[in-house]
This record gives structure tokens, C-alpha cells and sequence, in this order.
């Protein structure tokens, strides 16, 4: 860093030219809210620029003298200001513009600033994004930032308790893209993976999106769907208050939910300094209703005691009931300061709070097995076993006998913006620090161990069903113990993360404007995974049966997956959570650790990046922006061996550090082509990569006697790297609206994924991360967006918004054992993905109803395609109405999930459940009060 500063002391006489001079200034609408991407030229020199997020914009080397300033806004009156450069100066002219009130018939079209916002910020952009500004965000339900997300073209989610958490885009898992907050890579909460929990972050704190389908060189180049970057609300230009306060109802259980934010900012009278304040509350009271399941197609003989195959069979079911409390707080700070007119520094912080308390009761029929007639291999019924567990927490506090999730995420920036001449200079350095904590996590269980003979209804595999029989086999005092545990969970992953950029104005062709770019780029990250567990035994029988405990009853006549699933009786969270374990009279308690060890890890990674890029106008209608950015990262990690004697028992733990590393040379290519003011062709090239999850890196391994089963990391892997093409072209309409429409492929090289084989000592199945060979992805996608002008009457205050994404993968080289997979669908790839909404809105009141529907996808691959797991197709159906009492003030009402869209899961074929989860609808209503009248 410190070559960085010393290169542009040694060049800054060079770009103090004497008769040429700088312009700079802010652009609001006529509430004094920024206008971001606005198209600021001077027409008569065939210069200009773009705003940025903030409304801000600089033009550099103008001639002295006088100019007029023309800004474009879709959905806003051209303005034309006059300006005078002084040689050696940087001048400020800030602009406000008015709304354009299209006249109608007498009917007025309102409510086009967040469509204008959005739409003009993806039309001036050189790469291919879509945007989400904070006013489309409040338009729909979307109390978190992952459900505002899911709406964009190309974009599913995969959710979590009903609510959406990982992002997937253009078809591509989580893991392959990356979320980032003001450029900043956002560190995971979660151990296994480099996942970014959308659903930890309000949206309502959130003031942009950007979905980079292309990313350009001076972005991190580990995206290979995209990359998500949420930036957050700055500073206003003048005093801003708003305020919401609501209430709601969840449909599944009835109880209340509440929601609060506000948010506060001004600008001293110099206009020098600004701030912003805002925080965020939601209390969610909820729960899901779930059914499992795995099946089997081999069984054992009861003639030749050898696997023969039958018809699919179920030889593990669950039926769970879930009780769910989510608890978020956000809360922002952001304030910047101008020294002078080249020089401003900012400071922008956000702190992410989520309590998750849940309690989990899992009646479980396991290792069922056919019971055949005499002498054949007619299946006649069925015999298993039975467990009852019940999760929850030790009392009081926070926990209150639950499983208490607690994740946080907090992010503190500092960074500035300063101009030397014309060379522009902006710099940001950040900490961030993500976990996550499940402390005196409890479980009891007890099991009917003994085969007892089973009643299986598989006439309708998607709700495959059990009961005991005889019921009265299944009596409580026929549950013996099996085992209380207590497990505590730590992750936390911090990052530190530091850029410089450097940005001189160029005309290389002579053709117009242009800029030349570089800079680097140093990440520091360190993410630990502390996990134990402890078994208490009974030393007495007072806890022999499930009928010597108190119990809770969890039957639900309305049970959302059908009556036909009984939960029964559990041990109660309240007897579970007063247990003192620590008894030695009552209890003997000691540490396991095959269940913690081996997921231990602590693992660093440095990433170090520069780049060089230039942006040019060829000619007043074709621009390219070309680059080059090389990213070295050096991993050094630390994990367990857990060894085991002969009888399976535990025998010691060895730590084990490997290191690596690998550098990876990314170019890219973007073509912008104007056929109008308005149509807009582009064409991208771009070269990404994905680093390995944490959890997979580790040499660990881990020999799961119960299962027979050996999971093991891999220090060895690659990073997945991918060459993407796309072709996109844009239409916007001058009622602010667009129709695009555009193809992309991938190439995509060593994919990660979990290989099967057979370890040739024990007999067990391993579990490892490999490389695979290659994969391919072909997509189209297609937008509209538009209001409906053209109808007669008050029809023309409709608009709508369509979006619909096509995909089709295929794999090569996947192992499992002696069999190679060749032509299977990429895993986390939907081949359909289709958002709509229909929208009235008129000067008072506005109704939208939101359409979300995305395919059925491969989520996991087992060891052949009967075990492959499938994402099951999903359609969520939403709606939501406010009503404008005065300037100020609106009311408004949000119905989510209409059509009770459960998570699915199958197992080969979308007939057999796997998993069903259902969540029912949720209600909000509340009031919002901005005093901008926003």
C-alpha cells in the first residue's frame, strides 16, 4: 500500500494541467433525496459521467471557461445548468431535479422513484446488473434483504423456516457467489461453508442492491453466478425522519409479530458533515410442520441373505414439529465529512443481531425393514424401531429452554475520496466480524429399541406415513432412555480488508471520454469452528421410561403436511432444560469426541489482488471496458485426526496444519453498445473463480461408527474457476420501464463436490471433497417492466413486472467408487425461474400482488441417481397495499406466502418426499411516517 501513495505523489504534477479545471456536486430530487446513476454531459465537448450511489458526480479537465451541464434521468425533465470552470480549480454545482407528472387523461402517474432509480442505475452501468433500490424494496413484502433479492432476473433462494437465506444465482449454489456489503466481502456465520445468512440483514437498512452478473475487474473475482453487493443508506443532503411501527399475525400458531425501525440523518449548514442513524426491529413468533423421509430400492434377502432390489421402500421417517422465535436488531451508523471540495473521508457501520430460539420434536421410525411372506420375497408388512427427541436449552436468561441461535454480523468501514489534480483516489479500509453461538444446547431422547411391527401407507410417496400397529407397543413406558446430551456451537470468521484505487481521465482513441484504472486490494481472514459435546447418564432409574418424565403432548389435528402424521408425546423443554447435568449424584457426564473433534478447524487465508482496467468511448455510441486482475490467496489450516481402536472406541486426536496456495490470473472484457438514448447492446467476457468452503479445506477425518460412515476434508482441493460469456440487450421506455433480454454461458472448471467411496480397512463409506472435471451452463433470461400508459382510462395506472430465467447444466467427471457420472445437472441449477407482479397504483393508494416461482433442482448428489437429492419446485404468491393519508403518512398491509409454499426435498424422483415443510401465511400491517415524504 504504502508504493501506492508514494506513486501518486511522484505523478501528481503531471495532472496539474494549467488551463483546465474540475466540476463536482450532488444531485437530489425535490424531496433532497439522492439521485444515483443520473447521465451528467457536457454536450458541447462530448464529456460526461455518472453520479454515483450518492447522487455525487465529478468531471474532470473542462476547459476554462463557461459550459452547460445537461443531466438525463428516466422518469425526470432533462435540466440544463450553466457552470464556469476555473483553470486549477474544482468548482461545486449541486442539482436538484423535479419528477416528471406524466398527464394522463387527467390521471396522474405516481410512484416512479424507486423504478427510476433502479432502471437508470442498471442503463449507466458498463457491466450487466440489476438493481434494487429502497423504494422498490418497500413496495413488496420482503422483510429481509434475501426476500427483496429473490425478485431480481435469474435469482432463487433457498430458504429457511419459510423465510429466504441463500442466494443462488443464475443457477449457481450459494458457495459460488459472493455477498458483499459497500464492495466489502460480507465474513459467513455458518461453519461449513462461505455462506452469507440474507436473512440476518432488515431490508429496510439496506438503501441499494446490486446483482453484478459480470463482474469487472476492480471487483473481487470469486463470483462465479454473480455478485451481491448491498450498499447502505448514506448520509442525507438535508434532515431526514422516518419511521415504521407495525404489527402482524403468523397463521401457523396465531401469535403476534412486531416490527419498528427508524431512521435519522441531516447535514450541517456548511453541508461539510453528515450523518445517519437507523435501526431496525422484528419479532417473529412462528413455526413449521415437517415431514422426512429416506429410501431404499436394496434390501436383504431373507432367502440367499443377499441385496436384491424392490420397489422403493422407506427405511427412516420423521414426523417434526417446530417451534420458532426470531429476534432481529440492526442498527447503522454512517457519517461523512468534507474537507474541501477534493477531499471527503466516511465512516459507515452496521451491527446485525438475530436471536433464533427454537424447540424441535422428532418422532422418528428407524431402521425399518420388510417383513416377507415365508419363503418369497413378498413384503407383507413392516417392523422398525421408534425414537422420541425433544431440543431445547437450559432455562432463563436468553435461551428460556430453547435452542438459542445467536448470530451476529458487524461491519465498520472507513474510506475517502480524494482528487489530486485529476487523478481521482478513493481508498476504504473495514473490519468484519460474523458468528455465531448455540450454547447449553439440549437434547433428550427415548427409543422403543426392540423391533415392534409398523403400519407404512406408501400408496402416496409424497406423504409417505407410519404407525406402531399395536398402539399399545408403543405406550410410553415401553420408550426407554436413550441419552440427554449437552452441546455448545461456536463460529466466527473476522476479515479485515483494505483497497486503494487510482483513476486518471483518458481519451486513448480520441473518440470521447474514457478513464484508466488501478489499483489492489488485501484481505486478511481468520473463521474458527469451537464445537463440544457431553452425555449424561442416569446413575438411578427415575428416568428409565418416557413415562417417569413429564411429558408434552405436540399433536396437532391440524398438523399443515395431513392428520394422518401423529406426533404424540415428548419429554417437556421445561424437564429437559431444569436437569442439572453437573450432579455427579444424579448424573454421570463426560465429553464425546467423535460428535465434536474432527469439525473443529481454524483456518487463515490471505488474499492479495491488483488490477488494471480502462474504460473508453470508442465512439459516441460504443464504449469497452477492459481489464486484468490477478488474485493470490495462501490458506494455512489446522484440523483433527480423531483416532479410533478396535472396538470403534476413542483413542486420541492428533491436530493436523496443511498450507496452500495458488494464484489466478482473471481478465475481462465488456462491450456497451447505444443504438438509441434509450436501447442499450452489451456483451461480456469475464474469467471468475470460487475458493473452497473452510470445512472442506481441513485435513480432518472423522470415523462415524453408528453410520459406518467416514467424513473427510481435502487440503488438496482447487479453486472452481469459470469463463463466462453473456449477450444482453435493453430497451428502457421513456414511461420508466424495460424490456430486455439476454444469453449467457459458462465454463467451468474442477467444480467441488462430495465423492462416495468405499474405505478399504474398515468396509465404511468416505465422504470427501473433490475436484470434478468440467461443466457447462447455458441460460436466457427476459424482463419487462412497464407502466401501463397505453390503456384507456384508470387501467393506465397498472404496471407490471416480469422477469422469467432459463438454464441448462450438465457435469462431467463426478466419482463415486469405480463409477464415473458423466451429463448430470450442476447441482443448485433451477432450469425455470419466472417473478411477476401486478401493481395499481394511483395518487393514494397502491395494491400489488407478487408472483415468485422457481424450478425443481439437484441440491445434493448421492452415489447414484436414486440417492440424488432434488430442491423441489417452489411458488410463493404475496400481497401488499398501503394507502398515502397525507405526505407523510401511509398505511400498509403485507400478506405473505398465500399459497402455504412448503420446502420440498426428493430423493430421485419427485414422487418420493424426502423432506416437506410447511410454514402457512404471515400477516403485517402497520404505519410508515417519513417526514421527506417518501
Amino acid at each position: 500500500m504504502k508504493n501506492y501513495f508514494l506513486f501518486a505523489l511522484f505523478v501528481l504534477p503531471l495532472f496539474l494541467k494549467a488551463q483546465s479545471g474540475n466540476v463536482q456536486g450532488t444531485i437530489v430530487d425535490e424531496n433532497g433525496l439522492a439521485v444515483p446513476f443520473a447521465t451528467v454531459l457536457v454536450t458541447s465537448l462530448n464529456k460526461g459521467g455518472i453520479s454515483d450511489v450518492d447522487g455525487k458526480y465529478l468531471l474532470l479537465d473542462l476547459p476554462a471557461g463557461k459550459h452547460n451541464l445537461q443531466i438525463q434521468y428516466l422518469g425526470y425533465s432533462n435540466i440544463e445548468v450553466e457552470i464556469e470552470i476555473i483553470a486549477n480549480t474544482t468548482i461545486t454545482s449541486n442539482i436538484s431535479m423535479l419528477q416528471k407528472n406524466m398527464e394522463l387523461d387527467e390521471v396522474q402517474v405516481y410512484g416512479l422513484s424507486g423504478q427510476s432509480k433502479a432502471l437508470n442505475t442498471q442503463k449507466n452501468k458498463q457491466n450487466i446488473t440489476n438493481i434494487i433500490s429502497t423504494d422498490q424494496i418497500g413496495k413488496f413484502p420482503d422483510a429481509n434483504v434475501g426476500d427483496a433479492i429473490k425478485r431480481v432476473p435469474g435469482i432463487t433462494m433457498q430458504v429457511d423456516q419459510g423465510e429466504a437465506r441463500n442466494v443462488i444465482v443464475r443457477g449457481l449454489a450459494p458457495e459460488l457467489n459472493s455477498v458483499t456489503l459497500n464492495g466489502s466481502r460480507i465474513p459467513s456465520a455458518e461453519g461449513d461453508n462461505r455462506n452469507v445468512q440474507m436473512d440476518l440483514i432488515p431490508s429496510d437498512m439496506i438503501q441499494t442492491i446490486e446483482v453484478n452478473k459480470a463482474v469487472t475487474p476492480d471487483m473481487d473475482g470469486d463470483a462465479l453466478g454473480g455478485s451481491v453487493n448491498l450498499i447502505t443508506r448514506s448520509s442525507p443532503q438535508s434532515f431526514r425522519l422516518s419511521a415504521t411501527v407495525g404489527s402482524g399475525l403468523s397463521f401457523i400458531n396465531d401469535k403476534p409479530i412486531y416490527n419498528g425501525s427508524f431512521l435519522l440523518g441531516d447535514r450541517s449548514k456548511n453541508k461539510k458533515f453528515g450523518w445517519m442513524v437507523a435501526a431496525s426491529y422484528n419479532n417473529v413468533d412462528f413455526g413449521s410442520d415437517n415431514v422426512e423421509a429416506e429410501w431404499v430400492n436394496e434390501v436383504e434377502s431373507p432367502i440367499t441373505g443377499e441385496d436384491i432390489t424392490v420397489a422403493p421402500i422407506v427405511e427412516e421417517s420423521d414426523i417434526r414439529t417446530y417451534l420458532v422465535q426470531r429476534i432481529r436488531r440492526s442498527f447503522s451508523a454512517n457519517m461523512d465529512y468534507a474537507f474541501d471540495t477534493n477531499n471527503s473521508i466516511f465512516i459507515k457501520t452496521m451491527y446485525n443481531w438475530r436471536d433464533d430460539r427454537e424447540n424441535r420434536f422428532r418422532l422418528r421410525y428407524r431402521s425399518i425393514e420388510p417383513v416377507f411372506e415365508d419363503g418369497s420375497h413378498n413384503i407383507i408388512g413392516y417392523q422398525g424401531e421408534i425414537r422420541r427427541q425433544t431440543k431445547g436449552g437450559i432455562p432463563g436468561g436468553r435461551i428460556q429452554n430453547t435452542r438459542l441461535e445467536d448470530q451476529r454480523m458487524q461491519n465498520y468501514s472507513l474510506g475517502g475520496n480524494h482528487l489530486f489534480g485529476t487523478l481521482k483516489v478513493d481508498w476504504m479500509a473495514s473490519y468484519a466480524l460474523a458468528s455465531e453461538e448455540r450454547p447449553n444446547e439440549r437434547y433428550a431422547e427415548y427409543e422403543i429399541g426392540d423391533a415392534i411391527g409398523i403400519t407404512a401407507d406408501l400408496s402416496n410417496p409424497r406423504y409417505p406415513s407410519f404407525r406402531p400397529t399395536n398402539q399399545a407397543d408403543a405406550a410410553l413406558s415401553n420408550f426407554e432412555f436413550r441419552e440427554f446430551t449437552e452441546e455448545n456451537q461456536f463460529t466466527e470468521e473476522k476479515d479485515i480488508n483494505a483497497f486503494l484505487n487510482f483513476q486518471l481521465p483518458a481519451d486513448i482513441f480520441g473518440a470521447g471520454d474514457g478513464f484508466i484504472k488501478f489499483g489492489g486490494r488485501y484481505r486478511t481472514k481468520n473463521k474458527v469452528r469451537d464445537n463440544n459435546f457431553f452425555e449424561s447418564e442416569p446413575l438411578s432409574d427415575q428416568f428409565a421410561t418416557l413415562a417417569d418424565v413429564d411429558t408434552s403432548d405436540l399433536t396437532n389435528a391440524d398438523f399443515l403436511a395431513g392428520s394422518q402424521y401423529v406426533a404424540g408425546d415428548y419429554v417437556s423443554p421445561e424437564f429437559l432444560g431444569d436437569l442439572n447435568f453437573s450432579d455427579t449424584a444424579i448424573f454421570e457426564t463426560s465429553a464425546v469426541e467423535d460428535e465434536f473433534l474432527a469439525g473443529n478447524f481454524d483456518v487463515d487465508e490471505e488474499v492479495i489482488a491488483g488490477y488494471l482496467m480502462a474504460n473508453q468511448q470508442l465512439s459516441d455510441k460504443f464504449s469497452i471496458l477492459a481489464g486484468i486482475r490477478v488474485e493470490n490467496t495462501e490458506i494455512n489450516s489446522l484440523g483433527n485426526e480423531v483416532i479410533f481402536n478396535d472396538e470403534g472406541d476413542f483413542d486420541g486426536v492428533n491436530q493436523i496444519r496443511d498450507e496452500s496456495s495458488y494464484t489466478n490470473i482473471l481478465p475481462g472484457l465488456h462491450l456497451k453498445y447505444n443504438i438509441t438514448d434509450r436501447t442499450i447492446l452489451r456483451f461480456a467476457w469475464t474469467n471468475t473463480i470460487v475458493r473452497p468452503n473452510y470445512v472442506d479445506l481441513v485435513p480432518f477425518r472423522n470415523i462415524i461408527n453408528e453410520d459406518e460412515e467416514i467424513v473427510a476434508g481435502n487440503a488438496n482441493l482447487d479453486p472452481t474457476r469459470s469463463m463466462n460469456f453473456d449477450v444482453m440487450a435493453e430497451h428502457y421506455f421513456e414511461s420508466v420501464g424495460i424490456l430486455s433480454g439476454g444469453l449467457f454461458h459458462k465454463e467451468i472448471q474442477d467444480f467441488i463436490y462430495t465423492s462416495l467411496s468405499e474405505d478399504t480397512a474398515t468396509g465404511f463409506d468416505v465422504f470427501q471433497p473433490l475436484n470434478g472435471d468440467t461443466a457447462t451452463i447455458f441460460g436466457a433470461e427476459i424482463a419487462f417492466q412497464r407502466q401501463l400508459d397505453f390503456l384507456p382510462g384508470f387501467a393506465k395506472n397498472f404496471n407490471v413486472y416480469l422477469n422469467y430465467t432459463f438454464l441448462n447444466s450438465s457435469t462431467d467427471g463426478i466419482r463415486n467408487g469405480d463409477e464415473i457420472r458423466e451429463d448430470v445437472d450442476l447441482p443448485g441449477t433451477a432450469p425455470n425461474m419466472f417473478n411477476s407482479s401486478l401493481a395499481y397504483t394511483d395518487k393514494r393508494f397502491n395494491l400489488r400482488l407478487s408472483l415468485n416461482f422457481s424450478d425443481a433442482y439437484i441440491d445434493e448428489l448421492g452415489g447414484n441417481a436414486f440417492e440424488d437429492r432434488f430442491y423441489d419446485k417452489q411458488t410463493f404468491l404475496d400481497l401488499n397495499a398501503s394507502y398515502t393519508i397525507s405526505k407523510n403518512l401511509r398505511v400498509y398491509a403485507d400478506l405473505n406466502n398465500i399459497t402455504n409454499q412448503p420446502l420440498r426435498y426428493y430423493q430421485g424422483d419427485v414422487r418420493r418426499t424426502q423432506q416437506v415443510e410447511f410454514y402457512e401465511k404471515r400477516l403485517t400491517f402497520g404505519l410508515k411516517y417519513d417526514l421527506s415524504g417518501k
